[in-house]
């Protein structure tokens, strides 16, 4: 397990060239015209043809393409940490790891759950959260960046506390519902008061995923009014696929769709968001560690599911884990602009896939090969230990 203090994004220039295929997560406007990008200090520098973005020079690194593709890396919207790079639920260690191979390089917390004892009064609560989201913020797990602390609400909770957390620098609460707060009612006026301090919410949607935790139907989602409707398909247990639609249509927040959920549900959500015009507000995650396991290529996995069964173009499935989230989650990575977090995958077509490219393998439901992952500027994995050989993978050229 490399556990590492966040020491803050690599330091020099780094052009990457001889791109074949960029994506911009941007899920309007999901490929680039372009073929290199300069990273300077852990920043996107510049995009664009490499022609014009040689004269930029020197660099302390070249990394040379070789025709793959290169996007955002993913981001899981849906996590359950505990402490480092271990997870009590499958008691696992270097999970986190894991998922920086399946191409995702920021993760965020929908409660700490797991954690043995976890504790439930008010006091306790708001010590683990801030405790998390120190814990995290401090040390990345093999770079990777973990937005936690993420409180479960409980009753008794007042505006003071959230004030409290929002203060202490926690910007998430956990899954609404886990907890003793399970009616609409009482979820909305809690809900309210953390937006009010800038803390965004999820809700639980569907059947009960570990003890304690219950039913929550879409009556209850709309009156909470909760920022992410979180895992929409279920986590297991899905509402059924009526309700889910209906909470796509009467609602106007996030919808995530999560890999640990229905998959035929998960469908139907995209497929509502496609045809209502705000497929921006599709994100994804895994919903993981969980009863299910680890699956550090679930992101990689939905991609390939809403592509492939959903009938969502690949590039702009993609766009789905990268940019939507980004937007909605306020997060640094995500898109491929000027300015933001130089979090990169590169990735290719899976050797011996039947499609004839990159994006025509994805769409057949195959999901691709990693080749090399990139958070803050600094190369952080190489070819992927957990998905199949890519047909090309980048190459360092230059130090």
């Amino acid at each position: 397990m490399a556990l590492e203090p966040a020491a803050g994004p690599a330091k020099g220039r780094t052009l990457v060239r001889n791109i074949g295929l960029m994506f911009s997560g941007d899920v309007d406007r999901p490929l680039l015209d372009a073929d290199a990008i300069v990273v300077e200090d852990g920043r996107i520098a510049a995009i664009g043809r490499l022609a014009e973005l040689r004269g930029r020079g020197p660099f302390d690194q070249e990394i040379f393409a070789h025709e793959c593709a290169v996007a955002p890396g993913l981001i899981d919207s849906h996590v359950h940490p505990v402490f480092g790079d271990w997870t009590p639920r499958q008691n696992q260690i270097g999970w986190v790891e894991s998922f920086l191979h399946g191409g995702v390089t920021t993760m965020v917390s929908a409660g700490e759950v797991h954690l043995p004892g976890r504790p439930k009064d008010i006091v306790g609560l708001k010590a683990l959260a801030i405790t998390a989201q120190r814990a995290f913020s401090l040390a990345r797990p093999a770079g990777v960046k973990v937005i936690a602390g993420a409180p479960i609400l409980e009753q008794g909770m007042v505006e003071a506390d959230f004030a409290e957390l929002a203060a202490a620098g926690v910007t998430l609460l956990g899954e609404v519902g886990l907890g003793s707060v399970k009616a609409g009612y009482e979820a909305r006026e809690m809900v309210a008061w953390a937006r009010k301090y800038g803390i965004q919410s999820t809700i639980h949607t569907g059947g009960p995923s570990i003890p304690g935790s219950g039913l929550i139907d879409k009556d209850t989602v709309l009156e909470a009014d909760a920022d992410i409707i979180g895992h929409i398909n279920g986590g297991h247990t899905s509402l059924s696929e009526a309700h889910v639609c209906e909470l796509c249509e009467r609602s106007t927040r996030a919808i995530e769709i999560v890999h640990n959920g229905n998959e035929r549900v998960a469908i139907a959500a995209v497929q509502a968001a496609r045809d209502l015009g705000v497929l921006g507000r599709v994100i994804l995650g895994t919903d993981s560690p969980a009863g299910s396991g680890v699956q550090p290529l679930g992101i990689l996995r939905l991609i390939s599911l809403l592509s492939s069964v959903g009938g969502i173009p690949a590039a702009q499935a993609i766009g789905l884990a990268t940019g939507n989230t980004a937007r909605i989650r306020n997060l640094d990575g995500g898109l491929l602009e000027v300015g933001r977090a130089a979090d990169l995958m590169f990735f290719d077509r899976a050797q011996h896939s039947a499609g004839r490219d990159l994006l025509h393998s994805i769409e057949l439901g195959d999901i691709p090969g990693i080749g090399m992952v990139m958070i803050d500027g600094t190369v952080r994995a190489g070819r992927s230990r957990n998905t199949p050989p890519a047909d090309r993978v980048p190459q360092i050229i230059g130090a």
